[in-house]
């Protein structure tokens, strides 16, 4: 699952949070299951980067949760969906946080919500607003399902069937998006527009109605989810470094990326995951200070 997904925290040795992958026969259309329980007993401050792919949350037992905007606190349905989205997100958060959360690329979710994708972009809406009575359907059993794995199994058969009854997207669009995915982002949107026999203009068109985002974010992002899976496993580098192994013009255009996408810069997001990181990882002598910043409380 992309690192940048979602960012959770452990905050006990009794938290869980538990990822798993799909059956394999719904590769290409869901990325990945987590489920998860784990309670904050003080509000904390959730930054979500742009995505290219949509997650859906199953809450069992919701916790609070508001949307922080320049306008002000925006309250957060439970049991949402989170459409493909151009900017960061910031989600203020407190209480148990106990469900599942799937998430799916933008043909899985067009195959699974039936509806373009440009409807839901850079939008949070109900699970039942998509799905109707089969959120709650579906909630009811997952909640009582004995354990992890069964439900993940449940998650399967559910979106085996679903998916496979529903719409692709226009084979030159479905095209695309592979291209652009595999090649993380390094193809010129003319070039695929020659290579699918479209205009860039009603390529870009398409491709915004149906998956919710034009073929250059979709490419903005993926070199961002490059960038940070290279950043992560080659150490200590230089962003600079970074920018020429991803194919960014310079080290501002990095930069600038970033910010569009992450609302920080590179430097602060990586801070930001390591905080995360040690959440998870429970280590004592980082899990404290970890969680004061995350909360933002910045006494020791």
């Amino acid at each position: 699952m992309d690192s940048t997904a979602q960012l959770i925290g452990r905050t006990s040795e009794s938290a869980e949070l538990v990822f798993h992958a799909p059956d394999p026969r719904l590769a290409g259309l869901v990325i990945g299951y987590t489920g998860q329980d784990w309670t904050l007993a003080r509000s904390m401050l959730r930054r979500v980067v742009a995505l290219a792919s949509v997650i859906v949350v199953i809450d069992f037992e919701p916790p609070v949760r508001r949307l922080i905007t320049g306008a002000g606190p925006a309250a957060v349905p439970a049991s949402l969906v989170r459409g493909p989205s151009t900017r960061a997100t910031v989600v203020e958060q407190v209480g148990r946080e106990y469900g599942m959360m799937i998430q799916l690329t933008p043909p899985g979710a067009h195959a699974l919500f039936g509806l373009p994708l440009h409807e839901v972009t850079d939008r949070s809406v109900g699970l039942d607003t998509l799905l109707g009575t089969d959120a709650r359907r579906l909630a009811e059993q997952l909640a009582e399902a004995p354990d992890w794995p069964t439900r993940f199994r449940l998650l399967d058969g559910y979106l085996l069937r679903r998916i496979h009854d529903g719409p692709e997207p226009a084979a030159p669009v479905g095209w695309a998006w592979q291209r652009l995915t595999r090649l993380s982002g390094d193809v010129r949107i003319g070039t695929l527009a020659d290579e699918v026999g479209w205009s860039r203009q009603h390529l870009n068109a398409r491709f915004h109605e149906e998956l919710g985002l034009p073929p250059k974010a979709v490419a903005r992002i993926a070199r961002l989810q490059k960038t940070l899976s290279f950043v992560n496993r080659a150490g200590p580098i230089s962003w600079a470094d970074a920018a020429a192994a991803c194919g960014f013009t310079d080290q501002s255009h990095l930069s600038r990326d970033f910010r569009l996408l992450t609302g920080c810069t590179p430097t602060e997001l990586r801070a930001l995951m390591i905080d995360w990181r040690d959440l998870l990882t429970g280590d004592p002598s980082t899990t404290r200070r970890s969680l004061l910043r995350l909360t933002g409380d910045r006494a020791a």
